[in-house]
């Protein structure tokens, strides 16, 4: 369950913590995603140490607030946080995309414990989300949801039933989180198929729209807060960030997207992430 909120200081050494992991796992790996994933780091931290109630003794705690990784390739940071904090041992994380191993390339509900859904088909996660929302509201209880979404996914048709059944339902309950990095595997969204503008298309389906920096931890737990106070509507925070974020030759490039590092290029980014 949710302790003391860590202070901002600790939150951010956390978060270079957590992208440690994420080089390590995917260079012993040989594959994974790191662009995405440290691009998410610092918003799943503050989730998680922040806001987020949990109980890592009792993943399926009835009151628990659920969280899902929509985009289910950056698992990586997921995984590493969830380790961290007592749901599985932190030495397997040296497993990761192994054969047998609890951690896949992609969340499974049945082997790894705090994963809500199995998610990596892009564009799906939202509508479990939805309907998470709803069986609260029926069943009177409190607990919140949040949906982590990429902006290359939201290229998905099934991501904008969600949204418009979300603002219907005005499910307040609901907290969507959207990775706005900018890239996805084929290049910049605009390119690929533009989602563009993210904020004023969320508005217009009846969600609350908050913008932040996507790496600034203040903005972020504030945003978190102020996504629970709004009553009548579902809230989707808008996070611009950096693919790559924290290892400067992986940042802004789509290269990274779905590309391991090598052992070298592995301690070179280790080094910058102290």
């Amino acid at each position: 369950m949710l302790n003391t909120v860590p202070t901002i200081p600790e939150l951010q050494a956390k978060a270079r913590e957590i992208r440690r992991h994420v080089i390590r796992m995917l260079a012993r790996a040989g594959s994974g995603h790191p662009g995405g994933s440290l691009s998410a780091t610092d918003l799943l931290v503050a989730l998680y140490y922040g806001k987020l109630k949990h109980d890592p003794k009792n993943p399926k705690w009835p009151e628990r607030d659920r969280f899902i990784l929509s985009k289910g390739h950056c698992c990586p940071a997921l995984y590493a946080i969830l380790a961290e904090m007592g749901y599985f041992p932190v030495g397997e994380l040296d497993t990761l995309r192994q054969l047998g191993s609890s951690l896949q390339g992609h969340p499974d509900i049945k082997r790894t414990p705090g994963i809500e859904i199995s998610s990596g088909s892009l564009g799906q996660g939202l509508s479990v989300g939805v309907g998470m929302a709803l069986a609260a509201r029926i069943d009177g209880r409190s607990y919140r949801v949040y949906v982590m979404l990429g902006d290359g996914e939201v290229e998905e048709g099934q991501v904008w039933e969600a949204a418009m059944a979300a603002g219907h339902y005005r499910l307040d309950n609901l907290c969507a989180i959207l990775d706005n990095n900018g890239l996805q595997i084929d290049g910049p969204i605009h390119d690929v198929m533009s989602p563009l503008p993210l904020p004023e298309k969320w508005d217009a389906f009846g969600w609350h729209v908050i913008r932040i920096d996507g790496h600034n931890m203040s903005q972020i737990l504030e945003a978190y807060d102020r996504a629970e106070a709004i009553k009548g509507k579902p809230t989707i925070i808008v996070a611009k960030t950096v693919k790559g974020k924290g290892v400067s030759f992986m940042e802004n490039q789509v290269d990274w997207h779905g590309k391991a590092p090598t052992p070298e290029q592995a301690e070179k980014a280790l080094a910058e992430l102290v």
